[in-house]
């Protein structure tokens, strides 16, 4: 009954979201047009609006509901870089972590019963490397957002982990959009905002906590075949 409930109130969120049109707000060309008026609210009442926008932010991530990136942006410009950064960091990050809190509530028993077996190497792997695993998904733009936190919510993965894996993860994309989001007047699009340059930097990003490891382990082994010598 309760997951039912659950279910309830997120097709509500979704149902209201397109019925009062909300997702014609959260586009590039609004936000350019809105931003004056953001500023004079934001200078009003800061305190308000940073709340305001945290909240708003964390439902949007943890019901995966389309307009993230925008408001990404909208961090950037109406509160700068380093506000913007840190408010953007901590929002979406708990918004995550609810999402997969949901996912792991409403479909793990479920996805055990019918694929236990299957998973077994799965979650040995995620309890051994999980939180490599995650900064690195969390790195690479083309795995999309709300998928990584379905999946995970699968997995065994401790919550503690998850968030600051993810908190950490999701930090290079942050401030790259929230950047962004200063310079308002030179997007054209969400996607114009990775440049070649900036998806080979994640690239590498992505692949450095593995790189980390693996000389780790070699470093450890080196230490180990010194020590018997």
């Amino acid at each position: 009954m309760k997951k039912l409930v659950i279910v309830a109130l997120i097709a509500a969120a979704f149902f209201a979201f397109f019925y009062f049109d909300l997702n014609d707000q959260l586009t590039i060309e609004n936000l350019k047009a809105q931003q004056a008026a953001f500023d004079a609210r934001y200078q009003a009442e800061p305190f308000l609006i940073i709340a305001l926008f945290f909240l708003f932010y964390v439902v949007v991530t943890a019901l995966s509901i389309p307009g993230a990136a925008i408001m990404t942006l909208a961090a950037g410009a109406l509160f700068g870089l380093l506000v913007g950064t840190i408010i953007v960091s901590f929002a979406s990050t708990i918004g995550a972590t609810i999402a997969f809190l949901t996912s792991r509530y409403l479909l793990r028993d479920w996805v055990e019963g019918k694929f236990g077996q299957r998973l077994t190497k799965i979650n040995e792997g995620i309890e051994r490397d999980g939180a490599f695993y995650l900064i690195s998904l969390r790195l690479v733009p083309a795995f999309p957002f709300f998928l990584v936190n379905m999946l995970m919510g699968l997995t065994k993965i401790r919550v503690l982990v998850y968030f600051v894996a993810s908190q950490i993860g999701m930090l290079a994309g942050t401030i790259v959009f929230v950047n962004a989001g200063t310079q308002l007047s030179k997007v054209e699009s969400v996607g114009g905002v990775f440049t070649l340059p900036v998806l080979g930097s994640f690239l590498l990003l992505a692949l450095f906590p593995w790189i980390a490891k693996a000389a780790l382990k070699l470093f450890k082994k080196d230490g180990k075949v010194a020590s018997n010598d």
